[in-house]
């Protein structure tokens, strides 16, 4: 098989794991759509605010899963591709945030990054995670953590590995997950965006915004 069509065949299967969303089976099963109530959002953070923690994690894990698979298989049915792992992680990402089953929507993207990162290196998952805790505390807003995330491990992983042109792939994320946060870097402005303590000060949150 060529190089040409191996790449073309990660991107796809990437893309079509990528694309299956766990949010929008739990809203089904909850009784609602998770793109158009809430947040709008198609993945953990929404599921959340729609169906308590307890979903919301089950879907974050879910999530982090299967772009974790995208890349370990990508890697096993392609082993002669250097980038063939990258791909397939990537692409699973972009079929979480434009999923073809949902008609272009989707996610935002965090738990998928974390589970091309986990596919990678387990250990610099955790490390990872605990840079992205320390964003989410200080900050105080998930979006923060998504689009500081999207930057920061495309320039861990070129510097760790030196092969910079799997960081540039890693990196074609960050311009879609930016877009993807303005209307949440909006409501920030305006006082309306739900902050990441509504983990723990949910009634104190909603009435902060207006929603109580």
């Amino acid at each position: 098989m060529n190089t040409a069509m191996s790449v073309l065949l990660c991107l796809l299967t990437g893309y079509f794991i990528g694309s299956l969303s766990p949010a929008f089976f739990v809203g089904k099963v909850r009784g609602y759509d998770v793109r158009t109530s809430g947040s709008l959002n198609a993945g953990a953070s929404n599921t959340v605010i729609m169906a308590g923690k307890l979903a919301g994690v089950a879907v974050a894990l879910l999530d982090i899963f299967k772009a974790a698979a995208a890349w370990k298989l990508c890697e096993r049915l392609f082993p002669s591709l250097p980038t063939a792992g990258i791909l397939g992680g990537v692409s699973a990402i972009l079929g979480h945030m434009y999923s073809v089953f949902l008609r272009f929507r989707g996610g935002k993207g965090l738990a998928c990054l974390g589970g091309v990162i986990l596919a990678w290196d387990p250990r610099s998952f955790l490390l990872l995670l605990g840079v992205a805790i320390l964003i989410g505390l200080l900050s105080n807003y998930v979006c923060v953590v998504t689009v500081g995330m999207s930057v920061i491990w495309p320039a861990y992983f070129g510097l760790m590995t030196g092969f910079w042109l799997g960081a540039a792939l890693l990196a074609v994320p960050a311009a879609p997950i930016f877009c993807k946060h303005l209307v949440n870097f909006r409501r920030i402005r305006t006082g309306e965006e739900l902050r990441l303590s509504y983990l723990w000060k949910k009634d104190a949150e909603l009435k902060r915004i207006g929603r109580q």
